[in-house]
């Protein structure tokens, strides 16, 4: 009779995974966890801290921005693939859905995919992609409320045709209903706290990520830079130490706040003034701030004590 050969692994020896270093370890990351519950378990890659989730993709800065600070918009999307019959579906990318949906399709298989969404793992371009997935396979007239946890849902770059966003920033939150509610209802009542709820809110100009923002007692100009954050920064200091850091009179360099991986410089703007009055003065910071980019000489001492200055005015948007 053959001896059985026990399967089960000898005390002493159950602390060692495969590559020979224990799984009860404390896991690299600092977590504080151990290696087994953390970055060794078996969903561990729907928790890894993702810092730049849209990175690559033509539309980075526009995407965080309305995923961080553009109260009411829309852009439509192109799926990847071969749509059926011919007709791939209409995707739109919206800043907020109602009730901070996922994703959700309308009653003739439109689907709207919501930014402004509660986080379910460390990539949000991940969850963006298991909602986008969702709904494209989603009945009509379907909700999601929450993405998808899963590890390898894909990225939202991965179901997109990348370019540019033809982004629409609207006044309110009209565009949520097929047709108009009817008056006095909890819907209709819904959305005018909703609509009580947003900040004025206007792209400027033709430049991407570049938004005023009305915030009660002063507007804004907030602009995501693509740039990594030594170029941005020294870019700043070079005209701070230049005196061309504003955007003209009434205008004042204010800091920056980090989002998704990228800086996001912000200026007091007069709150009189229209919008469309900033794309000039906008448009010609930009040039300056081109150049100040392109030039890599060493940062001269004035400039290095501006830098100093300008990194001590970063805050948290709230």
């Amino acid at each position: 009779m053959a001896k059985k050969t026990s399967t089960k692994t000898p005390v002493g020896a159950a602390a060692a995974s495969t590559d020979g270093l224990n799984p009860r370890r404390p896991c690299e990351c600092g977590s504080g966890r151990r290696w087994k519950n953390c970055h060794g378990s078996a969903d561990a890659g729907a928790d890894m801290i993702v810092s730049r989730p849209f990175e690559g993709m033509t539309a980075e800065t526009e995407l965080i921005a309305l995923r961080e600070f553009v109260p009411s918009a829309t852009a439509p999307l192109t799926p990847l693939g071969t749509a059926v019959d011919g007709e791939p579906p209409s995707i739109t990318l919206a800043t907020v859905l109602p009730g901070a949906a996922a994703a959700l399709t309308r009653s003739d298989g439109s689907v709207l995919l919501g930014l402004q969404t509660q986080v379910h793992s460390g990539d949000l371009s991940r969850d963006l992609g298991g909602s986008l997935q969702w709904a494209l396979a989603a009945e009509p007239s379907s909700i999601l409320q929450v993405a998808p946890r899963d590890g390898v849902n894909p990225k939202l770059a991965e179901l997109i045709v990348d370019g540019p966003l033809e982004v629409t920033v609207h006044d309110d939150f009209g565009w949520w209903l097929e047709s108009p509610a009817e008056e006095g209802s909890e819907v209709a009542l819904s959305l005018e706290q909703a609509n009580a709820a947003i900040m004025p809110t206007a792209r400027i100009g033709e430049l991407a990520g570049a938004y005023w923002v009305d915030a009660g007692e002063k507007a804004h100009l907030r602009w995501v830079r693509p740039e990594d954050e030594p170029v941005v920064m020294a870019a700043l200091a070079r005209l701070a130490a230049a005196g061309e850091l504003d955007l003209g009179e009434g205008t004042r360099y204010v800091g920056s706040f980090r989002a998704h991986g990228r800086l996001v410089p912000v200026w007091d703007l007069d709150r009189e003034a229209h919008p469309s009055e900033w794309a000039q003065p906008a448009t010609d910071f930009a040039r300056r701030y081109e150049a100040a980019v392109a030039d890599d000489t060493p940062l001269s001492s004035a400039e290095r004590r501006a830098r100093d200055g300008i990194l001590g005015r970063q805050f948290t948007l709230r």
